[in-house]
C-alpha cells in the first residue's frame, strides 16, 4: 500500500491517520465490523479510554482471525458518543501507539449521539488489504 499525506492539505499524522491510502490489487479484502470496548465476556467499562484500547485489542483479534495485522489495515472509521476535544486526544493518542511505526490508516471519524449497546462509548471498524502472498509485515 502506498500512504500519501498531500503537502496541500494539513499533517494529520498528530492525529494517528494518513489523508489518502492506495491498495494495488491483487489482494485479499478483510472488513472487520465495528469492534467496541466490551471484553470477552460482553463487559464494557465506563472508561472511554478503557473502551479504546479493549476496541483496539479486538481489532487485533480479529484481523488474527483473518491472517492479517494492522500493517495492512488501510482504512477505520471511528464511531465516538459524546465526542469532544479531549476524547480526539484519547483516540488520536490510541491510533498512534497502536500503528507505532508503520504508517497510520485513512481514518473518518464520527460523532454519534449512543452505540449499539447501553454505555457502549466508542466503536471501530476496518477495512484491510492483505496481501494474497505471505508477505505481511
Amino acid at each position: 500500500m502506498q500512504f500519501i499525506n498531500p503537502a496541500t492539505l494539513y499533517d494529520p499524522r498528530p492525529n494517528g491517520y494518513t489523508h489518502v491510502v492506495i491498495a494495488e490489487a491483487p489482494a485479499r479484502l478483510v472488513y472487520i465490523a465495528g469492534q467496541g470496548g466490551e471484553d470477552v465476556n460482553g463487559v464494557l467499562s465506563e472508561d472511554f479510554a478503557t473502551q479504546v484500547e479493549q476496541a483496539l485489542a479486538n481489532l487485533r483479534a480479529a484481523l488474527q482471525a483473518a491472517d492479517a495485522t494492522l500493517a495492512q489495515v488501510a482504512k477505520v472509521t471511528a464511531l465516538i458518543v459524546d465526542h469532544d476535544e479531549a476524547r480526539l486526544a484519547i483516540f488520536s493518542t490510541a491510533l498512534r501507539a497502536a500503528w507505532a511505526d508503520a504508517p497510520p490508516p485513512a481514518c473518518t471519524l464520527i460523532p454519534v449521539p449512543r452505540l449499539a449497546l447501553d454505555g457502549m462509548l466508542f466503536e471501530l471498524e476496518a477495512t484491510a488489504i492483505a496481501s494474497l502472498l505471505a508477505d505481511k509485515i
